[in-house]
């Protein structure tokens, strides 16, 4: 049995992902104590359960250590696995060393994941320098792709589509997307000067000048390497351009400049945002579904459920003040 359960922000995403798989929705509590600590409760019984614990991972350090407090609690209540559905996975933009004294966060981050879960499901998760999130992850870790979602998306509302990658990475996306739906693409140059100075080398695109321009991209963080194409792309006499991410992080304003240059700006909604267009959670139902079967067998319990102590079972608040619990000496 299965309880799907979203953290706070994410519970359009669990409920979609409880339909499509037919799974029990559950509910979290969580508020702050006066000294800023954090308080989690699960409102669920999970014994002997598959709990999902819904929670994109956009501006993480907000809530990571209540989704950490969620898995241990799950996992104390005698919750037969627990599996983080992160649909936008963060921290795996620091993967080297570039300064002396650096933290390498996208390895310290992992290991506090792996620490606590048996199971990550993502989409996409940006890697650069890693082959897999194998080389990071010490749990199974399903990376599911979004492309074919962004495909059919182009396909029912772009007529005549030429498909564009902002840089050399985002080829992996725009060939998928292409081949599928018959569309012809080209792959820019980006120059990075820094994490918010960019240039992007554009050839001459006269041959398809008659297409709708779309650009294509895993992630749009700052903005800036899409800001630049859509700019460029109207210097060439190109209409304004369709933007189609997998991952709408949007940072400061870059939403609002962006939409400037483009005819209109679709992402996943793996991040809540305005522009979120395409649903993910039959994707990561499917996965959960079709992994369903061979869990058993790797299912690994890092520590058996707590027993319930005398506290628990009587309840803190229900001691009468004439009867104190034992071990106060009273």
């Amino acid at each position: 049995m299965r309880v799907i359960v979203p953290l706070p922000g994410n519970e359009v995403f669990a409920r979609d992902l409880s339909a499509a798989g037919g799974w029990e929705l559950g509910a979290i509590e969580t508020r702050r104590f006066p000294d800023g600590e954090t308080y989690v409760r699960l409102l669920d019984d999970v014994t002997d359960k598959r709990v999902d614990l819904v929670c994109t991972l956009a501006l993480p350090d907000d809530g990571f250590l209540r989704l950490i407090f969620a898995a241990d609690a799950a996992r104390a209540l005698g919750a037969r696995e627990v599996t983080l559905v992160a649909p936008y996975l963060a921290y795996m933009r620091q993967d080297h060393r570039f300064q002396p004294g650096e933290a390498i966060s996208s390895r310290s981050f992992a290991r506090l994941i792996s620490s606590s879960f048996d199971r990550l499901i993502t989409v996409d998760p940006h890697l650069h320098r890693y082959p897999a999130l194998s080389a990071l992850y010490t749990i199974p870790a399903d990376t599911l792709h979004a492309a074919p979602l962004l495909a059919d998306w182009i396909a029912g509302h772009v007529e005549m589509p030429l498909l564009i990658g902002p840089d050399e990475e985002s080829e992996q996306w725009v060939s998928v997307i292409a081949e599928r739906i018959g569309a012809p693409f080209t792959v820019l140059k980006k120059i990075r000067h820094g994490d918010r100075s960019v240039d992007i080398d554009l050839p001459d695109l006269g041959p398809w000048r008659d297409r709708q321009p779309v650009l294509a991209d895993d992630i749009a963080s700052s903005g800036r390497t899409l800001i630049d194409a859509a700019r460029k792309l109207a210097l060439q006499g190109f209409a304004k351009p369709v933007c189609a991410v997998v991952h709408g992080v949007f940072a400061e304003d870059s939403y609002e400049r962006l939409q400037a240059f483009s005819a209109r700006i679709v992402s996943c909604d793996s991040i809540p945002h305005p522009s979120n267009a395409i649903g993910l959670a039959p994707l990561i139902a499917s996965a959960l579904a079709s992994r369903h079967a061979r869990a058993e067998a790797l299912v690994r319990h890092r520590r058996p459920p707590e027993p319930l102590d005398e506290v628990e079972r009587a309840g803190v608040d229900s001691f009468p003040a004439s009867d104190p619990p034992p071990w106060t000496g009273g």
